[in-house]
């Protein structure tokens, strides 16, 4: 089979001849000039915008027009033919043109005609007008125009083919259009079982029964079977575009091939005589995107052997980095370590700058995960500490003019400032130069890093509702452009927010909205089942359902560092240290507290979860009896938070100073003070336990409050004259409303995160003031809605 040359391009030609002839209604033009132009131009003609589905579905249709002359049918047989006889379609005009070529010179003659569909050059003009010939008329087609270029590549590729492949192109044209002899036959009574070639049509009456034995040896038996449909060779350059075409979706949106377009192009592969090796690199991207360790191996190297054996050692360094990466994805850190090292020594050699710089930016993430790894190497390495790594590859980026990696380096530095707890501002500084090389470059695909920074940010800020808007404003504007990754990182943050205030069904609905094609990525599947796991625990451990919670954690501790994310790897310790501190196993939760500061000692990980296992500690000596010993680690927790801005954990911290000053202090003026002044801005974190803990704490201290106020009355009680009711006792009755009303908006923010245990000892604290008001029915009332949450409590 040729190069280029293929039945359905045949077709196509067919259908440019139909719209320079007139024959397309006016009706018709925009979708079939749209047909013609998808099938013809190489780029992306789905637009920017575009969802994953309408990308693949334009790789479906070029298989389908490759394979089956069907595809033709679906688009023209909706229009009438421009003639407006009855009954006659635009697609009995294409099958006139497609049957009206009956035999191999007929095919000939119909790529002779083509130069006649395109405008005269002026040296054609010149030599027509010597020779008295009038000029062409009517419609043609510009040669530089993409119809036009089209017509003369194919022009060209029909004159260099030898003769046995015209005559291959000419007996996978008639398979091709084989399948619609049925129907023409209805619509021309002339047509006959041999009409499809001429020549043995006119030599039926000489030949007489060896007809059909020539037909079968010339064409084979299909023909005679007129409704099999059998696929029919396709030329290279098809396989090769395809091949392309799926190979950029895999890597710049990060999602497997679906299983459909899979199996229609490996009918194509098999039909074909040669099998490009980027056929090799397509099955190790849909290997190691499904997970399969040795397959994505074996691929990688058929397709980097074939490139070493044409002597192409310009690419070999992007063979070892793509090797490292796959050997990092699936937890082979120290492989991928001294892979990533042979690949950055190949790229100095061939002097390749890109690559350099990839690899180098790859140490730099690499590091912060597994700092273990790396610790012995960045000792001796002469780029210094992490902030001047990340200064070379900015510097060297902006050198050789590479946008994207001069962006990821700028978002690196800012999220590296965010994690050591140093100056927001800067951070930012380095943000909206990100921003600005994006945008006046117009790289979209880097939005989702950009954004995904910001939502961090937002939520380190305690800023709820930006952070939420920022999620939105990545799926509505940027979700078409950027990797299935970000995308699916966005959705987790946004149900996670959906999570804090309590709408647990609304998160798990988001969750369930992402692509189920996009989910077939083996890691892109873990962390989403993780994640949804994470909000199933949560949720668990506040309805006090301890036993699910020690399941699903019992799964989730299964996985180490080198399977999850470092991210949720924090949540899932953090997690855990809540379900052991609930099951009252203090030594244990004490024991991991210490192990994971010891390790972030050694590791320099984020901060903020420097502060969570801080105040995860006091919140220990607080359930054991002892909180007076949290104080100094409840200072030290808000003073870093304070520094670092983490101001979601700074209410947190401030909520277990006032907490320690109620409890073991008895300063209840001094732990009102605080917690009015942080619970407005811990509103806006939409966390409700935590709001809904501070509130609580609130209430308490109006209570001491109230306490102290009726003990100064027993103090002054020899003042009392005449019967007159003192103060002291209208103030007393204020704190305790006030504590009602505190209590009642700590019940609901309780009630929408659903912690049984919580909502119980809110309700035991209102009967209780309610008895010591002397309202024994609301007390009452409060007791059964306590034994009925206690009885929820137990049978889930």
């Amino acid at each position: 089979m040729s190069r280029y040359l293929a039945p359905a391009k045949v077709g196509l030609l067919a259908l440019i001849e139909l719209y320079v002839q007139g024959a397309v209604p006016n009706d018709a033009l925009i979708p079939v000039i749209n047909f013609l132009t998808s099938n013809i131009l190489d780029h992306d003609l789905t637009g920017p915008s575009a969802s994953t589905a309408a990308r693949w579905k334009k790789a479906d249709d070029i298989i389908k027009l490759t394979l089956s002359i069907h595809h033709f049918e679906q688009v023209l047989s909706p229009f009438a033919a421009a003639d407006r006889l009855p009954g006659r379609r635009l697609w009995d005009r294409f099958l006139e043109k497609l049957w009206g070529i009956d035999s191999l010179h007929a095919l000939h003659e119909f790529f002779r005609r083509l130069p006649n569909l395109l405008m005269r050059t002026k040296a054609e003009l010149r030599e027509m007008a010597e020779r008295g010939e009038e000029p062409p008329s009517g419609v043609l087609l510009s040669r530089n125009s993409p119809l036009g270029a089209f017509i003369r590549r194919l022009d060209h590729e029909f004159s260099i083919l030898q003769f046995d492949h015209a005559s291959e192109l000419w007996v996978t044209f008639v398979k091709y259009r084989q399948p619609t002899a049925a129907y023409w036959r209805r619509r021309n009574p002339h047509f006959n079982r041999l009409s499809f070639d001429s020549v043995l049509l006119a030599g039926e009456h000489e030949w007489g029964p060896q007809t059909d034995e020539l037909a079968v040896a010339a064409y084979g038996n299909t023909l005679l079977l007129e409704d099999q449909d059998t696929s029919p060779p396709v030329s290279t350059d098809d396989i090769e575009r395809l091949l392309e075409f799926q190979i950029t979706l895999v890597q710049k949106y990060g999602n497997r091939v679906p299983p459909d377009i899979r199996d229609r192009f490996q009918s194509l592969l098999k039909s074909s005589r040669i099998v490009p090796s980027l056929s090799h690199y397509l099955h190790f991207s849909e290997s190691w995107r499904s997970g399969d360790l040795p397959a994505s191996f074996d691929y990688l190297h058929r397709y980097f052997d074939y490139t070493m054996q044409n002597r192409d050692r310009l690419f070999y360094q992007y063979a070892l980095m793509n090797l490292a990466i796959v050997q990092s994805d699936f937890g082979c850190h120290k492989e991928a370590l001294a892979t990533m090292l042979e690949a950055v020594s190949t790229a100095r050699e061939n002097r390749d700058t890109s690559c350099l710089n990839f690899a180098l930016n790859w140490f730099f993430h690499f590091s912060k995960a597994h700092p273990d790894l790396v610790r012995e190497l960045e000792d001796n390495s002469m780029l210094g500490s992490g902030k001047e790594s990340l200064s070379f590859l900015r510097a060297k980026a902006k050198e050789t003019g590479m946008g994207q990696l001069w962006s990821s380096s700028l978002l690196a530095e800012a999220k590296l400032g965010l994690s050591d707890g140093e100056s927001v501002s800067t951070a930012l500084e380095h943000m909206v130069r990100s921003s600005q090389i994006l945008v006046g470059r117009n790289i979209r695909s880097m939005m989702g890093a950009q954004l995904s920074l910001a939502i961090t940010l937002w939520d380190r800020l305690g800023l709820a509702a930006m952070s939420a808007m920022t999620c939105e404003v990545f799926l509505r504007c940027y979700q078409p452009d950027s990797v299935f990754s970000d995308e699916l990182q966005v959705i987790c943050r946004l149900a996670g927010l959906l999570a804090g205030k309590g709408k647990y069904k609304e998160a798990f609905e988001k969750l369930d909205s992402i692509d189920s094609n996009s989910l077939r990525s083996a890691k892109s599947k873990q962390y989403w089942h993780i994640y949804r796991e994470l909000i199933t625990l949560r949720r668990s451990l506040y309805y006090n359902n301890l036993d699910a919670a020690e399941s699903l954690l019992f799964q989730l501790l299964q996985s180490g560092p080198e399977d999850v994310d470092p991210d949720l790897l924090v949540i899932i310790d953090t997690l855990h240290i809540e379900a052991l501190t609930r099951r009252q196993e203090f030594d244990a939760a004490f024991a991991k507290i210490e192990r994971l500061i010891a390790e972030l000692r050694e590791d320099r990980r984020d901060i903020a979860l420097r502060v969570r296992l801080l105040l995860a500690k006091a919140h220990l000596f607080d359930r054991v009896g002892r909180p007076e010993k949290g104080f100094s680690i409840a200072v030290r927790a808000a003073s870093i938070a304070w520094r670092a801005r983490l101001l979601p954990l700074l209410w947190q911290a401030v909520g277990a100073l006032a907490h320690i000053l109620i409890s073991a202090l008895g300063e209840f003026a001094a732990a009102a003070d605080l917690l009015l002044a942080v619970l407005p801005r811990c509103l806006e974190a939409d966390v409700a336990f935590a709001a809904g803990t501070l509130y609580a704490l609130l209430a308490d201290a109006w209570v001491g409050l109230a306490g102290e106020t009726k003990a100064r009355k027993g103090l002054a009680s020899s003042h009392h004259r005449g019967g007159k009711t003192l103060a002291g006792d209208d103030d007393r009755d204020g704190l305790l409303a006030r504590a009602q009303e505190a209590l009642d908006a700590a019940l609901g923010c309780f009630s929408a995160a659903e912690d049984i245990e919580k909502r119980c000892e809110v309700m035991a604290k209102k009967a209780t003031l309610y008895k010591a008001q002397g309202d024994h029915l609301r007390a009452e009332e409060c007791a059964d809605k306590y034994l009925a949450m206690r009885q929820e409590g137990r049978v889930l």
